[in-house]
């Protein structure tokens, strides 16, 4: 299984950067291949001119295309999530998330901007026919603390446990849709025969 990992945050220093490590590392742990873009990958040039060509975006959507699933992590600015983010889906062609399993992270300064994803994110997502978005984990910049480990800091307890239940769904996600796809490929070659 293979899971892309896309930050969204625009600054280097992210709280939502280091959830999506913290859940890269739990997928990692149970043999999940993560491979994680950050919206500062791609020149801003490239983005906001929609430049297809660009290698950086043709690699994007490659790797989007090969995935299984995507973690998407945001920070919520103005009761959305962040505008660098929608320039970089904005590029993704219109069913490229057809079939896959999307687990939105979203940050924010309070519980007021919990339901940015669902009001902002999850339209978003399903424009581009992605069938199964589950229910978002949103963190409170609170709960987040920045450090010098390997992933970039802490997550309280609460969170950790509201980050790991979230996961186990998603993982429950990416194995069925992994088995699905094994018994239509299964189907197709009876049928070959």
């Amino acid at each position: 299984m293979l899971v892309v990992s896309i930050s969204g945050s625009p600054s280097t220093r992210s709280r939502s950067g280091v959830v999506l490590k913290h859940a890269a590392q739990w997928l990692t742990e149970r043999g999940v291949g993560v491979s994680a873009v950050r919206v500062q990958d791609f020149k801003a040039e490239d983005l906001l001119y929609a430049r297809f060509d660009s290698p950086e975006v043709v690699a994007f959507i490659e790797a989007v295309a090969k995935a299984d699933g995507l973690l998407i992590g945001t920070p919520v600015y103005k009761a959305s999530f962040s505008g660098a983010l929608k320039t970089l889906l904005d590029l993704l062609p219109e069913r490229s998330l057809h079939g896959k399993v999307v687990l939105p992270l979203a940050t924010g300064g309070s519980i007021a901007h919990m339901l940015a994803v669902d009001y902002a994110l999850k339209p978003v997502l399903s424009a581009l026919k992605c069938q199964e978005v589950l229910h978002g984990v949103f963190a409170i910049d609170s709960q987040i603390s920045y450090g010098d480990n390997e992933l970039g800091g802490d997550l309280d307890e609460l969170l950790t446990q509201r980050l790991h239940d979230g996961l186990d769904h998603f993982l429950l996600g990416l194995q069925h849709r992994t088995n699905a796809r094994h018994k239509e490929a299964g189907g197709h070659l009876k049928l070959a025969l």
